[in-house]
């Protein structure tokens, strides 16, 4: 008995030399950009929002807040804006301070938030009543301006402020006085924070300065910093990833990877073109996010600290933070703050709101391809549809139903269910060669794709049957074989058929040439298409041995 035929299976091209890495599909999920000018177009020096801690597992009053926060923080110029995680719009403006504003810090329960500015002033609002902010305390403690501000992830009614008076104070909220005074720095102090971990729970701090130093101080010790890290340039930023054993601090256009067991340097990131000038934690804690003055932001993985994906924006970056949201904290937002002026929010969908904005997606990208296309993605919809009906009645019917299970999965067939072949695939069975290329090149047919049709010409190849397939068309019938080589032979993966077919084409159809107009138009758009990529390829050449010459001069 003879075997049964096979169809043709479709060809499966080689993924090119630069596919899209899953980082970098995660990352361009960030899409629905969407900015906010500030007033005067200030720059935008600060983003923050409560971000969960670790911590926040053992006090019931800060988990709790951690869930239902929906307010971030922006500081430019005299003001600071707190907008909605949410619906990403402005909720409230504060503009109560005398001078530029700086580091506006939310609480963890979303109800207060502190500021300092360069008059030196420190002062804390109420920003869960009413549109108007509050004033709850103000601080005249510190002599020039109060770069940093932050809250304890531990207690509600500690904080911590730097300033270039080199000098690192606590605060307790009720207190008019800092509860302890850290001094070391010889420049500006102008990046700081709690540290995370084990020894976050003794409100540690870490403190960079323009004396091009890292410090970390324990309130514990009666003395001064109880590590040091020098550096060769001012430090903008530090970020302490969440074990709080290992430490981030960027100097310059470089990121030093700190050890804080070992008192030792890890590694120095040198991916900036220009100063960095803000980090942030993405990802629980594995990927860091830097952004500076060269308009780029980078992501790097935690483990080996390479780049793993990358954006480029208009103007030098100053500050920006990937925003959590959820009970998950999962990634919500890319908030980048620049120069400018200009706050840009990117968003990365989940659930059903990704779900509608991939389908509308595939909808655009149909209707782009012609009205064939949009046929079947209406069908692919509407078996969905019928298949999660189909579902859902089962789950209704509940557990008094009984269902039989058939013994082989052909549903109790002894006959094996024949696959539907398409067009193209019985006609290739039935030799009609000519036709099925037809099916796969015309664009009016359903079938009609470039992967398709690189699969009917390789499999024409094999059987010797190419020619017979292009032999005995007319000027109509032969000028979509044309655009179709035309539109392909520039790509590596189709050159090898496309030049095949070529050739076939001009030794049946060149004697026409000079009887049909539009018959040499299509021959005379190859000819061009062909010429200018073999001008391409010689141009590359060309740069190839410039750059291996001086490859090889800087090398001697």
């Amino acid at each position: 008995m003879a075997a049964e035929v096979q169809p043709i299976a479709q060809l499966k091209l080689a993924s090119g030399p630069s596919p899209i890495t899953a980082e970098q599909r995660y990352w361009k999920s960030f899409k629905n950009p969407k900015s906010h000018t500030s007033t005067a177009s200030w720059p935008i020096a600060h983003i923050s929002f409560p971000a969960p801690s670790p911590a926040t597992t053992t006090s019931s009053s800060l988990a709790t807040a951690a869930k239902s926060n929906d307010l971030f923080a922006v500081t430019s110029g005299p003001r600071v804006d707190i907008y909605s995680i949410r619906k990403r719009e402005l909720l409230k403006s504060i503009g109560r301070f005398e001078s530029v504003a700086r580091s506006g810090e939310i609480r963890a329960d979303s109800r207060v938030l502190v500021a300092g500015d360069d008059s030196g002033k420190m002062q804390v609002f109420d920003v869960a009543n009413g549109t108007r902010a509050v004033i709850l305390k103000t601080w005249h403690v510190h002599k020039q301006p109060v770069w940093v501000t932050k809250w304890s992830p531990w207690e509600l009614t500690t904080l911590m402020s730097a300033s270039d008076d080199k000098t690192v104070r606590l605060w307790d909220l009720a207190s008019n006085t800092s509860s302890r005074t850290f001094n070391g720095h010889q420049d500006y102090v102008r990046c700081g924070t709690f540290m995370p971990g084990p020894g976050g729970h003794a409100n540690t701090l870490v403190t960079g300065s323009y004396d091009s130093t890292v410090r970390l101080w324990d309130p514990r010790s009666p003395g001064g910093s109880v590590l040091t890290f020098k550096h060769a340039s001012p430090v903008e930023t530090v970020l302490p990833l969440p074990s709080g054993t290992t430490l981030l601090a960027a100097s310059g256009s470089t990121i030093s990877v700190l050890d804080l067991v070992a008192a030792k340097p890890l590694t120095l990131i040198t991916n900036h073109q220009k100063t960095v000038t803000s980090l942030s934690l993405a990802c629980h804690g594995t990927r860091v996010v830097s952004g500076g003055l060269d308009g780029h932001v980078k992501v790097f993985e935690t483990s080996g600290w390479n780049v793993v994906s990358g954006s480029k924006y208009p103007s030098p970056i100053l500050s920006l933070s990937v925003i959590t949201a959820g009970a998950n904290a999962d990634d919500r937002h890319l908030a980048v703050g620049m120069q400018s002026g200009v706050l840009s929010i990117r968003t990365r969908l989940t659930g059903a709101l990704a779900e509608r904005d991939a389908h509308r997606a595939a909808e655009q990208a149909a209707r782009d391809a012609g009205p064939h296309a949009l046929d079947r993605l209406d069908a692919t919809v509407a078996k969905r549809k019928r298949q999660a009906l189909t579902s859902r009645a089962m789950d209704l019917l509940g557990e008094t139903v009984d269902f039989v299970i058939p013994a082989n999965p052909d549903g109790g067939s002894k006959r094996k269910r024949k696959a539907k072949l398409h067009p193209w695939q019985k006609d290739l069975q039935a030799g009609r060669f000519a036709q099925a290329l037809d099916h796969v090149i015309d664009n009016t047919q359903p079938d009609c794709s470039p992967l398709t049709a690189l699969t009917v010409l390789v499999a024409l190849r094999h059987r010797s049957a190419l020619r017979e397939a292009l032999q005995g068309r007319d000027e109509v019938s032969v000028q979509p074989v044309l655009r179709w080589v035309s539109r392909h032979v520039v790509d590596p993966r189709y050159t090898a058929v496309c030049v095949d077919v070529a050739l076939h084409l001009l030794d049946l159809y060149g004697e026409f040439v000079g009887a049909s107009a539009e018959l040499a138009d299509a021959f005379r758009a190859l000819r061009i298409r062909v010429t200018r990529e073999v001008e391409k390829a010689q141009m590359a050449c060309q740069t190839s041995g410039m750059l291996e010459s001086l490859i090889m001069g800087a090398t001697a």
